[in-house]
């Protein structure tokens, strides 16, 4: 056999190129129809089929992406994501957008997002909709979808392979399905900003590889499970604005790997457990607006992470101690709307982070000891109003590089305060008080030289001298 020459060898070597790419491009006719019948009910454009008719390969559509198994012969491109979303703008869903059944002829599916695509004509998850036939789905992600109503089907329990499911900021009403302990595989589950009610279901805590647990912004009742401390993997847990209550398990202790608790606006009650000392992951602790009615925890100092804590409108009461002073990562406190009392501890004007601090409308008394610098740097992120007994020193209201009038806090009298006093700044401007110190402007009054208090002695022995003549 003659031996082929290099330009041939190079032309059949191209030749057997484009026969396999060209068997690459190929698609399985039912995996395409199903395709475009799906992307039809959803999209606008009703030539879409016709634009990009073969969106795998000659004709791709950003939203949709494939692959090729490398196990077929000849090589075909399956469908693994479909996005529609606002980075998508053309074309965009229609006005009577649903989810076709079609979504079942697509088994290669990995990646389900649409965003903003329900708006108009109210649009409900079919139970039949989700099955063993998505046994490739990993993340399915329908977000910001107003008229997405109804209830969360339980039949999505029984795609395992799930690992990410974001439902968040729709419509949906109901319970959330218990049988999502199924989902062994889930690691972001969120249904945040939605109207679902019932209780936080005991089976979540079987979702042993879960980082990321989102309810927010929901109906949902009763207690905090327990189960939720065999979470161990979980890294945020936001329950943020529900109706739970009861008290916070002891359970959430066993969480080291927690970075965000958010429990605010609900119903707890306190007091909060010790066993959260074992956070030491943490960096946002946000419990506001709950009835614990309890005293500040001192084991907050030891979560070192911390950078906000926030407390307000707890009905906290006691002291503030110095425990808050050892949290050199602090960025915001917030304890505003509480009944503490006492002094405000000078050492915490010396975190070197601390950027907001609200301890407004409590009942802290004595002098407000803060370094000039303190105050110039965090200028009105500093609340200390409404709390009648607190005064700041003569030198700050002396020195021109402050500002505090927007503290509306009055200035101490004398030039030193008691700061143990536990008196109020009403009961130390008490006149007839003879022990109080005059305050700094008493020397400007009237044109006497001698001091008021010594003109209202000589005025009494005078009155008593002449009752008893």
């Amino acid at each position: 056999m003659a031996s082929l020459s290099p330009l041939s060898v190079l032309l059949l070597v191209l030749l057997a190129h484009e026969v396999i790419c060209q068997q690459e491009t190929e698609m399985d006719q039912e995996e395409l129809s199903g395709l475009f019948e799906f992307m039809g009910s959803l999209l606008e454009d009703p030539t879409w089929d016709q634009t990009y008719p073969q969106p795998c390969s000659d004709t791709p559509w950003p939203g949709v992406e494939c692959e090729s198994t490398g196990q077929e012969n000849p090589p075909r491109f399956h469908v693994t994501r479909i996005h529609i979303g606002p980075d998508i703008l053309n074309p965009p869903c229609k006005t009577t957008a649903k989810l076709s059944h079609s979504l079942l002829k697509l088994p290669y599916l990995k990646v389900l997002s649409l965003f903003n695509c329900f708006t108009s004509s109210p649009v409900s998850l079919s139970p039949t909709l989700f099955g063993t036939t998505l046994s490739s789905l990993e993340h399915l992600a329908i977000e910001s979808n107003p008229s997405l109503t109804g209830e969360i089907p339980p039949s999505l329990a029984v795609v395992g392979t799930l690992r990410v499911l974001c439902l968040a900021q729709n419509n949906l009403q109901g319970e959330i399905p218990n049988t999502f302990g199924g989902l062994v595989s889930l690691e972001q589950l969120d249904l945040s900003s939605n109207n679902l009610s019932g209780s936080v279901p005991e089976e979540i805590g079987d979702l042993k590889s879960l980082t990321i647990l989102d309810l927010s912004w929901n109906g949902l009742e009763n207690e905090v499970p327990s189960s939720l401390g065999q979470l161990q993997f979980l890294q945020k847990m936001d329950f943020r604005s529900n109706k739970l209550q009861g008290k916070v398990p002891q359970s959430l202790g066993q969480l080291n790997r927690l970075v965000l608790l958010d429990l605010s606006h609900n119903l707890l009650i306190g007091p909060i457990p010790e066993t959260l000392s074992g956070l030491q992951q943490l960096e946002y602790l946000m419990i506001e607006d709950n009835p614990l009615n309890s005293e500040i925890p001192l084991f907050l100092g030891s979560l070192r992470k911390i950078i906000v804590l926030s407390f307000s409108c707890c009905g906290l009461r006691g002291i503030l101690s110095n425990t808050l002073s050892s949290l050199q990562n602090l960025s915001t406190l917030f304890l505003d709307n509480n009944s503490l009392n006492g002094t405000v501890p000078p050492n915490l004007g010396a975190l070197p982070n601390l950027d907001h601090l609200n301890l407004s409308h409590n009942q802290f008394s004595g002098e407000l000891i803060f370094p000039q610098e303190f105050i110039i740097r965090i200028g009105k992120r500093l609340d200390v109003r409404g709390n009648t007994g607190l005064c700041l020193s003569q030198e700050l209201f002396k020195n021109r590089n402050v500002s505090t009038t927007y503290l509306e806090t009055p200035p101490c009298l004398g030039t030193s305060a008691n700061i143990n006093s536990s008196r109020t700044w009403e009961e130390d401007h008490n006149p007839g008080d003879s022990s109080t110190l005059k305050p700094f402007w008493d020397g400007e009054r009237g044109s006497s030289s001698h001091p008021i208090g010594l003109d209202q002695n000589l005025c009494f022995l005078c009155f008593v001298v002449w009752f008893i003549v």
